[in-house]
């Protein structure tokens, strides 16, 4: 087996692990509500203590799969969240299900990092913008394709699928990474961390590295902020499907347009580089991102919120692939950096959903509070940019 074909079996643990993933966290939310009638605001703690994990997590899990290796930690991390999985078939108050979910939560923590790391490992810069758009694009399109079908899945197959199907694809995810550790031991070279000081190995990306950390620092501020759109978004998803008097099924169809936006957000970037260190493109995107979150959650009418959901999907694309492309070519601890990158992640997952719960606490009166709440933090965040850009080009 050739290396091209190696990474080919990473591209497919990443869409087998995205696919999973989707399916349980986005539609727990539905699950939440029809099994013990949660509403809005606490969807929005779920979301929360959710993030709050995954947070406080990631860096850690970045710094055991650079030390331990790409493809260990990512089996370890399944191995939790089949687990997790297992005892949620059996479980049926909401104590145990929360405590499920935060389990799953460490789990999946361990396996981002590994799968950004695993993929980037070897590339050199000129490589390195294919590879990551092919990454993005088999996760996002998995992303779009699990929501897109997840309703409609669980209809056939039940609400316990919610457990026993992502399960179902751990556990092949686990056999597919003991086939390609015994290929790397027959004599593939293995893609692992490297030694920090790995003789002839390339410290620094050939571009000006002050301006090139300086755009990484904008993008790790940046994605935050998109994520706490996000899963304000998918926490309240739900309610929204509720006004529109829409099933989960159709729920997933048209909410999912955001997500299929985002996917050929990725294609286009992917294949242009003009957007590499231009902070316009930057800026343009993160006016988009707030002025579809808005428009998705406060306006009315099917139309409008599809245009809306076309252009915060176009938004979260490039405000993504610029954190992880920056993280990924800044130098080679690809483990830490993508641990990085996934604590900034996993900000955002608490920050969005803590303080759109948090406004509702405090304005119960007042159902659009938590959508207000949010759209301030995330011009906040543009300000933030704003004045980090203003200092970069002093």
């Amino acid at each position: 087996m050739t290396t091209r074909q190696l990474k080919l079996g990473y591209f497919v643990l990443e869409g087998l692990n995205s696919f999973a993933a989707t399916f349980y966290l986005y539609y727990l939310f539905f699950f939440l509500r029809s099994q013990f009638g949660f509403d809005n605001r606490d969807n929005l703690v779920v979301g929360a203590l959710n993030g709050f994990v995954y947070m406080c997590m990631a860096l850690t899990a970045g710094k055991v799969a650079q030390r331990i290796g790409y493809l260990v930690s990512l089996r370890s991390g399944l191995m939790v969240t089949t687990v997790a999985l297992a005892i949620g078939l059996g479980l049926h108050s909401v104590a145990g299900q929360l405590a499920v979910m935060l389990l799953w939560t460490v789990g999946i923590t361990f396996t981002w990092p590994a799968l950004e790391a695993v993929v980037s490992q070897g590339e050199s810069p000129v490589a390195l913008p294919r590879t990551l758009g092919i990454y993005n694009m088999v996760w996002a399109g998995t992303n779009a394709l699990a929501y897109f079908c997840g309703g409609a899945l669980q209809e056939a197959l039940g609400p316990q699928s919610l457990f026993w199907l992502p399960m179902v694809i751990n556990v092949a995810e686990i056999g597919l990474i003991l086939y390609l550790q015994r290929v790397q031991s027959a004599g593939v070279t293995p893609v692992t961390a490297p030694s920090a000081h790995a003789h002839g190995t390339p410290k620094l990306t050939p571009r000006p590295i002050a301006r090139t950390r300086k755009f990484l620092r904008l993008a790790w501020v940046a994605n935050p902020f998109a994520y706490v759109a996000i899963y304000m978004l998918i926490a309240v998803m739900p309610g929204v499907a509720g006004r529109l008097h829409l099933s989960p099924k159709w729920a997933g169809c048209f909410g999912s347009i955001w997500l299929f936006s985002r996917l050929l957000a990725f294609w286009w970037i992917w294949r242009w580089d003009g957007w590499h260190y231009r902070f316009r493109w930057f800026l343009v995107a993160y006016l988009l991102l707030i002025a579809g979150f808005l428009v998705m959650l406060v306006g009315q009418g099917w139309l409008l919120i599809a245009v809306a959901q076309l252009g915060f999907g176009i938004g979260l694309g490039l405000i993504y692939y610029s954190s992880l492309f920056y993280s990924m070519d800044v130098g080679e601890d690809h483990g830490e950096h993508g641990g990085i990158h996934e604590a900034a992640i996993g900000i955002g997952i608490f920050a969005g959903p803590a303080v759109g719960a948090l406004s509702l606490r405090l304005f119960p009166g007042s159902p659009d509070s938590g959508t207000w709440a949010v759209g301030s933090l995330l011009v906040c965040g543009l300000f933030t940019v704003l004045a980090m850009e203003r200092r970069r080009a002093r």
